[in-house]
């Protein structure tokens, strides 16, 4: 059985992830920071639903100091669920977000955008790699803020360029191995993302619906559909990429 690391796997893309590589017979770590209850719920549905192996593990993707206790939990995991000493895919999904006026940006809010989104998927990455599979794949979920520059988000679409810029540094660096490295970047999707901007502000939705060619924000299986055929064999020529998934935003 394949097997597969999501982070942030218990809310939005990273859940909807999980469960369809579920449904395709993958088995599924996924890590959480503050929703426990969700990652319980999604682990539950893998195993019930779609008859595969799953478990959580938190981490906090701004604690780097943590990624070594995380690993060796990774690799017990491993070896006590799936009686293996490795992984196959890496999804480095988790992140946060939210707009702060580049005027009131504080360094401790930069901080924590720059560390969450690009400094933690970093070094995790390196951390995880002794356990990734020669011929592994990874997706690195980024944004197209990283280029359509949405006003307030001065720290978080560099965040996200930063990360789309690096997935094709690891691509090269990690090509000798078969490793695949390629990012997706969503537009505006229907997540909690920005401690639940969409619920707090819905008339949002309909104004960002009409800047997309395709008539509706995202949802997060859409995201989820393409991450899991980019783990696939049916991408198997496929790296360094940055797939824009959006549904035409501000085209």
């Amino acid at each position: 059985m394949k097997i597969a690391i999501v982070t942030g796997g218990s809310n939005g893309i990273g859940k909807s992830t999980a469960l369809e590589l579920g449904k395709r017979g993958i088995g599924v770590i996924l890590t959480y920071r503050n929703h426990k209850q969700g990652a319980e719920e999604v682990i539950q549905t893998l195993e019930a639903h779609y008859g595969v192996r799953a478990m959580g593990l938190h981490l906090d993707l701004s604690q780097i100091a943590t990624f070594g206790q995380f690993t060796q939990e990774v690799k017990t995991q491993l070896a006590e669920i799936w009686q293996r000493n490795s992984f196959d895919y890496l999804v480095n999904n988790g992140g946060i977000g939210g707009g702060m006026p580049f005027s009131d940006m504080s360094e401790m809010y930069f901080d924590q955008i720059l560390n969450t989104n690009f400094k933690g998927p970093f070094f995790l990455t390196q951390a995880l790699l002794p356990l990734l599979e020669d011929g592994g794949r990874i997706v690195n979920t980024s944004s197209n803020a990283s280029k359509s520059a949405p006003l307030g988000f001065s720290a978080y679409g560099p965040s996200k360029a930063a990360l789309t810029s690096w997935t094709r540094y690891l691509a090269k660096e990690l090509a000798p191995r078969q490793i695949r490295v390629n990012a997706v970047s969503p537009g505006p999707v229907l997540t909690n993302l920005g401690d639940g901007a969409f619920d707090k502000h819905p008339e949002f939705i309909q104004p960002l619906a009409d800047q997309t060619a395709l008539g509706r924000i995202g949802s997060p299986p859409d995201l989820a559909k393409v991450i899991a055929h980019l783990l696939s064999d049916d991408f198997g020529w496929v790296t360094a990429q940055d797939i824009e998934v959006s549904g035409g935003y501000l085209l």
